[in-house]
C-alpha cells in the first residue's frame, strides 16, 4: 500500500516549487480519508527502483476525474468535462530529463482511454516555461486561451449560502 507521507512530501515539494509551501494544508489522515477511502481523486507515484525494492520518490500525478457535458463522457482533469483532470504533476528536480515526466503522462493515457475519457487537462502556472516547453513540444498539447481559471476559496464558499433562495 502506498505510504501516504509519501504522497505528502510530494505535494509539500511542488508548493516549494512553485513558491507557495505555506498554502499546503494537506495530512496524512486527509489524504488517507480523501484519496484512499472516499476515492475523491487517485495517484501515479514514480520511484527510482523496482516494484518489489521501490527506493526513493521521484514524482507523481494526482488526479480525478470529472464529466463533461458536451461530449456526455467522463474525463481525467481537475474539472472538466468526462476527461481526466490531472490537478498536480510533479518530479523532483534532481529526476527531470530522464523521462519521468513521459512515464506518468503515458499511465495518466492509458487510464484516461480504459475509463473513455474524452479528454485530459490540466493547468500551469504561466511562469512555468519549463513545464510549459514540455507540455506543447514533446506531448503536443495545446493552449486554452478562450479559457480562463476561476476559483473560490473555503471564505467564498461560505459566503454563496447568502444567494439562497428561501421559501418561507
Amino acid at each position: 500500500m502506498i505510504n501516504k507521507a509519501i504522497i505528502l512530501d510530494l505535494i509539500i515539494a511542488l508548493a516549494t516549487y512553485e513558491k507557495e509551501p505555506h498554502s499546503v494544508k494537506a495530512t496524512p489522515a486527509l489524504l488517507k480519508e480523501n484519496i484512499f477511502e472516499k476515492g475523491y481523486a487517485d495517484a501515479l507515484l514514480a520511484f527510482a527502483g523496482t516494484p518489489e525494492a521501490p527506493g526513493a520518490s521521484l514524482g507523481m500525478a494526482l488526479y480525478f476525474f470529472n464529466y463533461s457535458t458536451w461530449t456526455g463522457r467522463p474525463g481525467l482533469y481537475p474539472d472538466s468535462t468526462t476527461y481526466l483532470q490531472l490537478e498536480d504533476l510533479f518530479v523532483i528536480p534532481e529526476a527531470r530529463n530522464i523521462g519521468i515526466g513521459k512515464a506518468l503522462f503515458a499511465e495518466l493515457g492509458k487510464v484516461a482511454q480504459d475509463k473513455n475519457c474524452a479528454r485530459l487537462e490540466w493547468v500551469v502556472l504561466k511562469w512555468n516555461e519549463p513545464s510549459i516547453a514540455f507540455y506543447e513540444k514533446t506531448l503536443g498539447a495545446r493552449r486554452m486561451d478562450e479559457w480562463m481559471g476561476m476559483r473560490l476559496d473555503e471564505r467564498g464558499i461560505g459566503e454563496l449560502r447568502k444567494l439562497a433562495i428561501h421559501n418561507e
